[in-house]
């Protein structure tokens, strides 16, 4: 299929510094695929906030990832925007906000993530509602299941019909639901449904082992990452923090800990993030660095973008669906 418009629009103005690294990731992305390998892609911040589900929706469906890695946040506020988006409030002039202003906000039910404000009754009441039946459903029968795997059986069952807000193909979420695509959630207690799954256990309500932990997530990534790995595996992180830094050690983890000595290192690595390179910062650290550390080989392919996430990470997958 021929490049699309956007596509050659890229390709004819971006090409020096920050724009040619873009050019250079998206194109190395797309032979990742074509030689067969997959893609992992993390996804940290508030990316499902800033509504990436238009467009990472269909990437999903044109089976351009194959197992993805995000926060908790990620995971539940692509469905909250499924769900609650009229009631959502941007706010343009949010530099300008006193403590006033917050706390207005607040008082309003209205969380806010930058420009954005979250409305919590329409959003994470609305969720915590249907959840819960779904949680306590396992919890009386003693099963056992992942973060994600709750919120794909939500999704799936048709409780949230009648909320719904915005074209279904517009989320993600709906979307990996529907393949059943691995997620990784590390850190997701951290979340607020990682909060509000604690208050029930504090509660009594609900056991904390119907939750299955961040430990049996890379219990099952250090099974499925030899599996999928035959042709590569490449790593599209976009941020920083937990969400890339949790799944690209299975690499380090399996090799050295493991002692698989065989296991191919990650095959591809792009880094969209805007966090100074600073002491100590993940975030920050050049891809170089983790060459140390035994997650990337001296010949994978590295990008790094520094530029902000939500202006680039549609840009590349609109270059990966040829629009």
């Amino acid at each position: 299929m021929s490049k699309g418009p956007i596509s050659q629009f890229i390709e004819k103005h971006y090409l020096h510094f920050n724009a040619a690294s873009l050019v250079d990731a998206a194109k190395a992305y797309e032979e990742q695929l074509a030689n067969g390998a997959k893609m992992m892609v993390s996804m940290a911040g508030a990316m499902s906030t800033a509504e990436i589900g238009k467009i990472f929706s269909e990437i999903i469906r044109q089976d351009k990832v194959h197992i993805i890695s995000c926060t908790g946040a990620n995971l539940e506020e692509d469905i909250m925007n499924l769900v609650a988006h009229s009631h959502y409030e941007r706010v343009p002039n949010y530099r300008d906000l006193t403590p006033q202003d917050e706390w207005d906000l607040l008082e309003r039910g209205l969380n806010r993530v930058t420009d954005t404000c979250i409305p919590e009754h329409e959003a994470f009441r609305r969720l915590q509602k249907h959840i819960y039946k779904i949680w306590k459903d396992a919890d009386d029968k003693g099963e056992r299941y992942f973060p994600h795997e709750f919120m794909y059986k939500m999704l799936l069952s048709g409780v949230l019909e009648e909320y719904y807000e915005i074209d279904l193909k517009d989320s993600w979420m709906y979307a990996a639901a529907e393949k059943n695509l691995p997620i990784i959630v590390p850190g997701w207690e951290d979340s607020t449904m990682g909060n509000i799954f604690a208050s029930y256990v504090i509660k009594g309500d609900l056991k904390a082992s119907t939750m299955k932990s961040g430990i049996e997530y890379m219990v099952f990534l250090s099974d499925w990452y030899p599996k999928n790995s035959t042709k590569g595996v490449g790593f599209f992180q976009i941020g920083g923090g937990i969400a890339g830094d949790f799944p690209i050690c299975v690499v380090p983890m399996l090799y050295q800990d493991m002692e698989m000595h065989d296991i191919p290192f990650w095959s591809y690595f792009c880094q969209i993030s805007d966090s100074t390179t600073s002491y100590g910062s993940y975030s920050g650290a050049v891809p170089n660095e983790k060459i140390t550390w035994g997650k990337l080989d001296i010949k994978t392919p590295k990008f790094i973008i520094e530029s902000d996430a939500t202006i680039v990470a549609p840009l590349i997958f609109a270059y990966l669906l040829d629009l």
